[in-house]
């Protein structure tokens, strides 16, 4: 059961992620899509029930920032801060109250950018991988550098919430189409709360699919169609939208 306070947004709320999978939660505005995403990842108390782990999805510790890794919407501007820096937040359930880097965690915040291909963006002379600055970046290459955060943090759950919703169609393509490939080659189970109906349907392995008061059907998008729930989650005919 989610919501705030004594406001309960949903509350039959029953599925489960594989690993390796990337997860795609489509539903209208208000549905609780967002306050799903922060509740798994702890930033708000669920109101009711109780989520649980498999022990291959633990972090070693079993503490939540070494099990689930959060991206959220908003766009961040952060002035004197290195891609490197930002990718380092990631490395912080892991270092000495002082926050020093050992080489090992070079190592994967090096690996981290190398992975949503960060060392091919092109760099001023001069400059080398992550010693740019963060704001000096596209939105959409902003939004790789704070997936390779989420990489580097090592967790086998990342959670992302509407990751594209500041980009052009090429970018958007990019972003999904990236989270895929990290979900199926590093076996992360990735969940994604978007409006990007189309690339949703074309690209992820399932889709949690959340009707307003009603829950959730997890399920993959031809299974979906053929139930018509999609209907019933907008409350009319999406892919008829002249009607």
């Amino acid at each position: 059961m989610i919501g705030y306070g004594e406001a309960v947004i949903q509350s039959d709320l029953t599925f489960s992620l594989c690993e390796g999978e990337m997860v795609c939660m489509l539903g209208p505005n208000g549905c609780g899509k967002s306050t799903l995403l922060r509740t798994l990842a702890g930033l708000q108390p669920a109101l009711g029930g109780e989520y649980e782990l498999s022990p291959s999805l633990q972090g070693r510790s079993g503490e939540a920032s070494k099990s689930i890794a959060l991206v959220l919407t908003e766009r961040l501007s952060m002035d004197n801060t290195t891609v490197h820096d930002v990718v380092a937040m990631g490395r912080y359930p892991y270092t000495s109250f002082l926050g020093g880097l050992t080489d090992v965690d070079e190592r994967i915040i090096e690996e981290a950018l190398q992975s949503v291909g960060f060392d091919t963006l092109p760099f001023r002379e001069g400059q080398g991988v992550g010693s740019s600055m963060f704001n000096a970046h596209s939105d959409g290459e902003k939004q790789r550098i704070l997936i390779a955060k989420a990489l580097a943090q090592q967790t086998p759950i990342i959670l992302l919430d509407e990751p594209t919703a500041h980009l052009d169609l090429p970018h958007r393509i990019l972003v999904l189409r990236l989270l895929r490939k990290l979900a199926h080659e590093q076996e992360k189970t990735v969940l994604i709360s978007t409006h990007e109906l189309d690339l949703a349907l074309a690209l992820s392995d399932r889709i949690l699919l959340m009707t307003p008061g009603k829950g959730v059907q997890l399920d993959t998008a031809e299974a979906l169609k053929k139930a018509d729930a999609f209907t019933s989650a907008f409350g009319m005919d999406i892919f008829s939208p002249l009607g």
